[in-house]
């Protein structure tokens, strides 16, 4: 029932998701973020909620990403309707899609990103998404925007979009998390609202925020 993108920015450790869906609220189910281990996307046909933070608590101590995705997903007797990618604050790569999952499903991986989905109208989709992410220049965010328009291009999910999302965590910087829970252009609201996000004031305040690296930081 979704696309999602993750991705890691190796150069200052920041790791960064989008995603799309044509159900309610894709963000308060599908990405989760942690900037000491990893960021996760949860989908399906039904998604699991608990699958992330059991992941990142593995990751603590293993950071080999499909490894920790197996362990997670093995165990979960009803993994066949759901979905999962894992990026590892290292950069290592994982990824489960379950085979009672419908429509076209399934999940492309290069080096720091994964583009999966399902219900989705064919491979072209996932293909879009990571070729406009990659020849995309600029800030993740716009890099993960452009790889959600190209999605919906190309066909996106086979009902249509109905929510999105993005979702950024790193050390050095406040979390980023968007949410579009409905709307007949789900898209275009996401960007809307990274532009609103990028606003002098509000940009100056979320920069005085304590972050893992400067817990105590709250200069104006």
């Amino acid at each position: 029932m979704t696309m999602s993108i993750l991705a890691r920015n190796p150069e200052n450790g920041l790791l960064g998701g989008a995603a799309m869906t044509g159900n309610l609220c894709v963000g308060a189910w599908v990405l989760w973020g942690d900037s000491r281990t990893g960021i996760a996307a949860t989908q399906g046909e039904k998604p699991s909620t608990i699958w992330a933070d059991e992941a990142f608590d593995l990751l603590r101590d293993d950071q080999q990403a499909q490894h920790v995705v197996d362990q997670v997903t093995r165990r979960d007797g009803g993994r066949a309707w759901r979905q999962m990618s894992l990026l590892c604050r290292s950069g290592t790569t994982g990824v489960f899609t379950g085979e009672s999952n419908q429509g076209w499903k399934g999940e492309l991986v290069a080096e720091d990103l994964i583009v999966a989905g399902n219900t989705l109208k064919g491979p072209q989709v996932v293909e879009a998404a990571r070729d406009a992410y990659l020849q995309t220049e600029g800030l993740m965010v716009d890099r993960l925007l452009a790889g959600l328009r190209a999605a919906e291009m190309a066909g996106g999910d086979s009902r249509g979009n109905m929510s999105a999302a993005m979702l950024i965590v790193c050390d050095t910087e406040p979390p980023l998390n968007l949410r579009v829970d409905w709307s007949e252009r789900p898209i275009d609201g996401l960007s809307a609202l990274v532009e609103r996000a990028r606003a002098p004031d509000y940009a100056r305040w979320v920069a005085g925020l304590p972050v893992r690296s400067d817990p105590e930081r709250h200069h104006e």
